[in-house]
C-alpha cells in the first residue's frame, strides 16, 4: 500500500525490498491511489530498487476505489505512471509485457459505455507507451469474463479467505471452511493468466464518521498454512501469487514490520506485530515455487491469537463490535516446524498445559485461551527445550476498552 508510505525514504524501501527478498518475495505489487504524492514515493521504490543487485521486481495495481474514472480524461493518471515507470529494468515483466492490475474498476466507464469498452480504450491508451498484460481485480461474476476481450487474466483478490460466512453458518461450514472460489476464475480464464490470493487474516475497524469498514472474515484454522497449501497442491494452474498484504495495517493483513503511516488503525495494529507470519510466509513461498516442500532445518514454533474474548464488551469504543464476530474462536493457533519427532506443550498461563506429540515435519496445534492469561509453547526433544515461544506482551484480556480482533503473532527466533 504506497498509501501509507508517505514518510518512506529510499532507505526505507531498500530496508523494504531487502526484507521481502530474504523472505522469498520475488516483488512488490504497488497499490497506488489518486494522490500525487503516491507517484513520488513510487519514483523512491524504483530508485531504491536501482540500488541493488536483486533479481526482485515491481508493478502497479490501480486503486480504482480511489482513483476516478467517469471521464476519458481520466486515463492520463494511469499514463503518467508507466511514462515514468514502463521501461524501467525493475517492472515486471510477463507474456511480453508490464504487468498492470487493478483494485476494482469494473464500476468504471472513463467516457465508454461498457466495462469492457472502458478498461479497452484504458489498455489500449497505455499500450501507446508501453505494452502491458492487464490482470485486474474486477469484483463480478467470472461467468462475463469471456466477454470482456481487454483481459490478459484476473486477480481473485477476494480468494484468500472465506468470505461466504456468516453468523448463520452451520458451525461445520465454520471450521476449515472451504476456498474454492478460484475454481470459478479458473474455469471461465480459458488459459489466461491467473493471479491468485494468499492472506493471513482480516479485521477492519472504521466507524460511519471515516471509512465505515467495520467486519472480519474467520483466519482460524491455520488459514495462512491451509490456504498456501491449496495453492502449492494446485500450482500447475497458478501463474502468480499475491500475499496481501505486507503493509495494509487499516485491513490487519499486513506481514512487515510496522512502520510509515497507518491510516488511523494505531488501535487495532500497534502492538500487535506480524512478522512471525513474513517468517512463516517464506517457507510456503519457497515451497510454491520449487514445487515441493523444504526440508525443516531448524525447531520452530508460530503462534498467533486475539487480544479478547470474542463476545466480549469494549468499555470505550465508539465503533460497534465487527460483523462476523460470531464466525471466529477464542483459540490459540500454532504451526510447529520440527526437524524430527518431539513432544510440544501449549500453555495458557503457567497451570493449563496440553501435550502433543509432534511428528518431523510440520505440525498444525490449536487450544483454548484462558482469560487474563498469557501463552507459551515449548518443544522438547529427550528432556531438552529446542524451541520456545512465550511473547510477555500478550494477554487474552476479558476486559477490552475497545474492540481489536486483530491477532498477535510471534515466533521463537
Amino acid at each position: 500500500m504506497v498509501g501509507n508510505t508517505y514518510p518512506y525514504t529510499v532507505d526505507d524501501w531498500l530496508e523494504d525490498i531487502v526484507l521481502a527478498s530474504q523472505n522469498n518475495l520475488d516483488g512488490f505489487v504497488l497499490n497506488v491511489g489518486r494522490e500525487p504524492w503516491q507517484k513520488d514515493r513510487s519514483a523512491d521504490c524504483f530508485q531504491a530498487l536501482s540500488q541493488t543487485t536483486l533479481p526482485f521486481k515491481l508493478f502497479f495495481s490501480f486503486d480504482m476505489s480511489s482513483i476516478p474514472g467517469q471521464s476519458a480524461e481520466d486515463v492520463h493518471l494511469l499514463c503518467e505512471y508507466m511514462k515514468s515507470f514502463g521501461n524501467h529494468p525493475g517492472m515486471f515483466r510477463y507474456q511480453g509485457g508490464i504487468a498492470v492490475s487493478t483494485f476494482m474498476g469494473e464500476h468504471l466507464r472513463f467516457g465508454q459505455k461498457t466495462l469492457d469498452n472502458a478498461w479497452g480504450y484504458v489498455k489500449r491508451t497505455l499500450e501507446e507507451i508501453v505494452p502491458i498484460h492487464f490482470i485486474p481485480s474486477f469484483f463480478i461474476d467470472p461467468a462475463t469474463y469471456p466477454t470482456i476481450t481487454c483481459l490478459d487474466g484476473a486477480f481473485n483478490w477476494n480468494g484468500g479467505w472465506p468470505l461466504h460466512l456468516t453468523s448463520k453458518s452451520p458451525r461445520r461450514e465454520i471450521e476449515c471452511p472451504e476456498l474454492k472460489s478460484d475454481r470459478h476464475h479458473l474455469r471461465h480464464l480459458a488459459g489466461q493468466t491467473f493471479m491468485a490470493a494468499v492472506s493471513p487474516w482480516f479485521f477492519t475497524h472504521y466507524g460511519p464518521d471515516t471509512w465505515n469498514k467495520n467486519w472480519i472474515y474467520r483466519g482460524d484454522d491455520w488459514l495462512f498454512v491451509r490456504r498456501w497449501e491449496q495453492l502449492i497442491s494446485m500450482r500447475e494452474q497458478i501463474d502468480i501469487v499475491q500475499v496481501i498484504s505486507w503493509n495494509d495495517y487499516g485491513e490487519s493483513h499486513y506481514i512487515a514490520p510496522i512502520k510509515g503511516a497507518q491510516p488511523n488503525s494505531q488501535a487495532w495494529v500497534d502492538g500487535f506485530p506480524h512478522t512471525a507470519w513474513l517468517t512463516l510466509n517464506a517457507y510456503y513461498s519457497r515451497a510454491f515455487k520449487e514445487g515441493r516442500y523444504p526440508p525443516i532445518e531448524h525447531d520452530q514454533v508460530f503462534l498467533w491469537a486475539r487480544p479478547h474474548p470474542k463476545d466480549a464488551t469494549a468499555s470505550n469504543d465508539n465503533v460497534d463490535r465487527p460483523t462476523h464476530w460470531q464466525v471466529t474462536d477464542d483459540t490459540l493457533w500454532v504451526v510447529v516446524f520440527a526437524t524430527a519427532p518431539a513432544k510440544v506443550k501449549l500453555y495458557a498461563g503457567d497451570d493449563h498445559k496440553k501435550s502433543f506429540h509432534a511428528e518431523a515435519g510440520v505440525t498444525k496445534l490449536c487450544r483454548s485461551l484462558k482469560g487474563g492469561r498469557g501463552v507459551k509453547v515449548t518443544v522438547e526433544r529427550k528432556g531438552a527445550v529446542v524451541a520456545h515461544c512465550a511473547p510477555h506482551e500478550f494477554r487474552f484480556q476479558t476486559k477490552p476498552e475497545v474492540y481489536n480482533f486483530n491477532a498477535f503473532a510471534a515466533t521463537s527466533c
